[in-house]
C-alpha cells in the first residue's frame, strides 16, 4: 500500500524559510552560479555576469509557460492539475527532445525572482496540487530566490524538481529540506548510448548518484487520502526503440539500489522529434512489444508501483 500522511502536511520550505536554511541555500546557490557548476557539464562561466555556457541562461531564468497541466503522474494531477512551470533551455539537450522548441531553441522570457514567484502563487490560487517545476537543474539559485518571495506571499503546497537526471549532487544537496517531491528520468544505462544521444557519456553514473541522493532526501513516495503525492521520489523512464535505454538494467537498479517501493512511471509516448530522425533505432515509434517487455522487466524485478494512468492510455491505444 503507498504510504499515506497526515493532512495537515506541511512542506519542509516553510521550516527552512523561518530557520533561515533557504536563506542559506540561496547563498550558496549563487556563489556556484558565479563559476557556474549547477551541473555535470561544468561550465564555469560567470553566470552573475550574464555569461553563458551550455544551458545558454544567464542570471534570470527563462520561461516558456506556466499553467495547471493534467498531463502528468497521477498522483500529481489529482482534480485540479500540477502547476507546471516549463523553464526554457536545458543543459542536456537530448536529440530526441519532445519540448526542442523550449529546450534547443530558447522559447521563452527572461523573468525576474519576483516573476516567478507570482507564477507559483497564481497557480496555487487556481486550485493546483503543486508547482511542478520542468528543467530546473540550470536555475536553481533562481528558484530558490523566488521561493522566498512566494512563501511571504502564502505560498504552502509542495514543490516538484522534474528533472532529466543530468544533475549534480552538490547541486541537489541545496534542496535538501527544501523540495519535498524528486521526480527524475533515468534516460539511458549505457555510457555510449548517453554519448550518442545526448552527448552526456557521464550521464548514466550522474543519474544514478544524483537519485540515490534525491531518495535519501525524501525517500519512497508518500500521498494523502485522496492519493495526491506529498513527498518522495516519482521515478520516470522513457521506453525506446530497439532497446537503446537500457530499460531492464535500469528497473534492477531502481529495484535494488534506491527502492522496489519506488513508484515509477514507465513511459510509452517515445516519437521521434527533434533530430531524432537522423539517429536510426531512434527514427521510429516504439512497438507494442517494447512496451509490454518493459512493464514484465518491471514485475520481474520486484517494482508494483507503476503509474497506472500512463498503462490505462496504453490500454486505450490498443483497443
Amino acid at each position: 500500500m503507498p504510504a499515506r500522511e497526515n493532512i495537515l502536511f506541511v512542506p519542509s520550505y516553510i521550516e527552512a524559510h523561518r530557520s533561515g536554511r533557504l536563506a542559506e541555500s540561496r547563498k550558496r546557490a549563487y556563489t556556484i552560479l558565479e563559476n557556474c557548476r549547477l551541473c555535470p557539464r561544468e561550465c564555469k562561466v560567470n553566470r552573475l555576469e550574464d555569461q553563458k555556457g551550455v544551458c545558454r541562461t544567464g542570471r534570470l531564468a527563462v520561461v516558456a509557460s506556466w499553467n495547471p497541466h493534467f498531463g502528468e503522474e497521477g498522483p500529481l494531477v489529482g482534480t485540479n492539475g500540477s502547476g507546471t512551470i516549463f523553464l526554457t533551455n536545458c543543459s542536456l539537450l537530448c536529440i530526441f527532445c519532445q519540448n526542442w522548441e523550449i529546450s534547443h531553441l530558447g522559447e521563452g522570457s527572461e523573468v525576474s525572482s519576483k516573476k516567478l514567484a507570482d507564477m507559483m502563487i497564481h497557480l496555487q490560487r487556481q486550485g493546483c496540487h503543486n508547482i511542478n517545476f520542468v528543467t530546473p537543474t540550470h536555475v536553481v539559485p533562481q528558484i530558490l530566490d523566488a521561493l522566498s518571495y512566494a512563501i511571504e506571499d502564502g505560498l504552502h503546497i509542495p514543490l516538484v524538481y522534474n528533472t532529466g537526471g543530468y544533475d549534480s549532487v552538490e547541486s541537489l544537496r541545496l534542496l535538501d529540506g527544501i523540495f519535498d517531491i524528486y521526480m527524475p528520468d533515468f534516460k539511458f544505462w549505457d555510457p555510449e548510448m548517453a554519448r550518442r544521444y545526448l552527448k552526456a557519456p557521464d550521464y548514466p553514473e550522474k543519474a544514478r548518484s544524483a537519485i540515490k541522493e534525491m531518495h535519501r532526501q525524501v525517500g519512497d513516495l508518500s500521498v494523502d487520502e485522496h492519493g495526491i503525492a506529498l513527498r518522495g521520489v516519482l521515478l520516470r523512464h522513457l521506453v525506446m526503440p530497439g532497446g537503446v535505454a537500457g530499460t531492464r538494467d535500469i528497473l534492477h537498479f531502481i529495484a535494488k539500489e534506491i527502492s522496489p517501493n519506488t513508484y515509477v512511471n514507465i513511459m510509452d509516448q517515445y516519437r521521434p522529434c527533434g533530430n531524432a530522425k537522423k539517429y536510426p533505432p531512434l527514427d521510429r515509434s516504439i512497438t507494442d512489444e517494447e512496451y509490454e517487455e518493459a512493464l514484465l522487466a518491471a514485475r520481474e524485478e520486484g517494482i508494483t508501483r507503476l503509474d497506472r494512468r500512463e498503462r490505462r492510455m496504453r490500454i486505450v491505444r490498443l483497443w
